[in-house]
């Protein structure tokens, strides 16, 4: 059994379209998978799929790999999934902690807000979630956050993940900006050959 601990290594984060529908985005997460990734946020709109979450979650347990689902604390907690990723308007991280257990992982975003982030590092989350870090095709109206924000971050003591119009071009600006996991959708999954795309990523933490 992993620690917690162990998914939040540095590397890359990967996050699912929002409107895939199922017989796409599984063999997509699967190869991700396969090419290294430890780490694995469900995002759906306008609501995940309990079912799909399930067999994400069979993917990741699988793989060795753990389960965030966006948003949504009970969903996490229905389906036993290794976390829950809290935004702006998704509920307070000591509520998803009570919830959820001591074992799970909490993320939250902080956007470029390094105030936020101090606060909600008294919270007890996992890791802090800073972005949009560039232009991103996803969220095309985010806050931009420049990458002195994660710098600064790097002194609140918890993992840091950038997010937002994120590729192989530029992630070495979030790397040397402070960077421990890099969560990328677009780059990732609409990449020829997934699995060597994150592969790619991977090996950017090991060089």
């Amino acid at each position: 059994m992993n620690d917690k601990h162990d998914f939040l290594q540095p590397g890359l984060y990967a996050l699912t379209p929002a409107d895939w529908p199922a017989a796409q985005l599984l063999p997509a997460v699967k190869a991700a998978l396969a090419g290294g990734v430890r780490l694995v946020q469900y995002r759906a709109k306008p609501a995940p799929d309990p079912d799909v979450a399930r067999e994400l979650l069979k993917l990741c347990d699988k793989a060795g790999a753990a389960l965030i689902i966006n948003d949504d604390t009970e969903l996490a907690a229905i389906v036993n999934a290794h976390g829950v990723h809290l935004g702006r308007d998704d509920g307070d991280p000591r509520k998803a902690r009570e919830l959820l257990g001591e074992a799970a992982i909490i993320g939250v975003s902080c956007y470029n807000d390094l105030d936020r982030a101090r606060k909600l590092a008294a919270a007890g989350p996992d890791y802090l979630a800073f972005g949009s870090l560039f232009a991103s095709p996803t969220k095309p109206d985010a806050v931009n956050c420049p990458p002195d924000v994660l710098t600064g971050a790097r002194e609140l003591g918890l993992p840091v993940t950038a997010i937002g119009g994120i590729t192989l071009d530029n992630a070495q600006v979030a790397i040397d900006a402070g960077a421990d996991v890099l969560a990328v959708i677009t780059d990732l999954f609409d990449a020829e050959d997934i699995e060597q795309r994150a592969r790619q990523y991977q090996e950017l933490f090991s060089s």
